[in-house]
């Protein structure tokens, strides 16, 4: 079984120095932590890890949240700049990765802009952090690169960042021993930001105005998989043109992030089934991270792929939601440049 992990975060010098001269360190690791290291890798101790984890292809993509809290002149070159790079090591190895492109979304124009270029050096997608800036996803002004996606047929995966400053110390404040700061961003907080997002986008109209666009939604769909039987009752209010689970299994597709949990598992295959799941590992925040011995969260040691083969599902299942799945989403961009694994 051939294994495609979707959601495998680097840091580039491009984007770190950016980063740097913005005041940002949005990933909140220390220099010397092996969470920093792995990121800035993209070499043998990545592969060495890949193959610890049992994955075949790592999909690199920047860590969250990428160039979209840079101001546009900052933002356009270096997003141009990371898609190069990320070019570069696709093509030196093209076996081993693929990539999505980074976007500069504080400036929509150039994004679709730099979607058709980054398409054209053979990326399968964009990787996209919800907000930019304080414009939510569904923003009017992101339209045309919506557009565009759904028009060169690659799909869009959403990656959460954390709430504004404002819901971090309306909810998630106060707590002992900094577990408010965790629980507002890889504890809760990330996903219900980017879920809500998700329910915007569907009752805003993204996808009745552009019913071919696909999204990726990673941490088992966001939160919102779980609540669709609920929510759903706003379909006639936000005059949806079809329920709103449809939407979850016409346009979008459902990836775990590293989150090896049966249950999560079973519940997307039965509200989207297996025909819309594929894989990711949420490199490297998931590779031996045990806290407590927590389980549910560490793909090293052979997990990542142990979790797939083990899952009740056929063979023909496992096997599409490792790697055909993403092949059958993506497989007419393989002939591109890079990416031709």
């Amino acid at each position: 079984m051939r294994i495609v992990a979707l959601e495998e975060h680097v840091i580039l010098p491009v984007l770190r120095d950016a980063w740097a001269k913005a005041g940002l360190q949005p990933h909140g690791y220390p220099d010397d932590h092996p969470v920093t290291r792995r990121l800035h890798d993209v070499g043998e101790g990545r592969l060495a890890d890949m193959d610890d984890q049992g994955i075949d292809v790592a999909v690199l993509s920047l860590s969250t949240p990428g160039v979209q809290n840079l101001p546009a002149a900052d933002a356009m070159p270096v997003a141009r700049e990371a898609n190069d790079a990320l070019a570069e090591i696709v093509a030196a190895n093209p076996t081993r990765f693929q990539a999505f492109a980074t976007l500069p979304t504080s400036s929509p124009e150039a994004a679709a802009e730099e979607l058709e270029r980054a398409v054209s050096l053979g990326f399968r997608g964009a990787m996209l952090y919800g907000r930019t800036g304080d414009k939510l996803a569904d923003a009017p002004e992101f339209d045309d690169l919506y557009g565009t996606a759904a028009r060169l047929r690659v799909p869009l995966h959403f990656h959460p960042q954390a709430p504004v400053q404002a819901v971090q110390e309306a909810y998630y404040s106060a707590l002992p021993n900094g577990v408010g700061a965790a629980l507002a961003t890889a504890g809760l907080g990330w996903y219900y930001d980017l879920g809500v997002q998700y329910l915007r986008m569907i009752f805003s109209g993204v996808f009745d105005r552009h019913p071919e666009l696909q999204v990726i939604a990673g941490h088992w769909g966001e939160v919102v998989l779980f609540y669709l039987d609920h929510v759903g009752f706003l379909r006639e209010m936000a005059g949806l043109r079809q329920p709103l689970a449809d939407y979850f299994r016409q346009n979008f597709w459902i990836a775990g992030s590293g989150t090896v949990s049966e249950r999560y598992l079973r519940w997307a295959a039965e509200v989207v089934g297996t025909d819309r799941m594929l894989y990711s590992t949420d490199y490297p925040y998931t590779f031996g991270t045990r806290p407590g011995g927590f389980p549910y969260l560490d793909t090293s040691g052979g997990v990542a792929r142990s979790f797939l083969e083990k899952a009740p599902f056929s063979e023909e299942e496992k096997a599409a939601i490792g790697s055909g799945n993403w092949e059958r989403l993506t497989g007419h961009l393989a002939g591109a440049s890079l990416g031709r694994a």
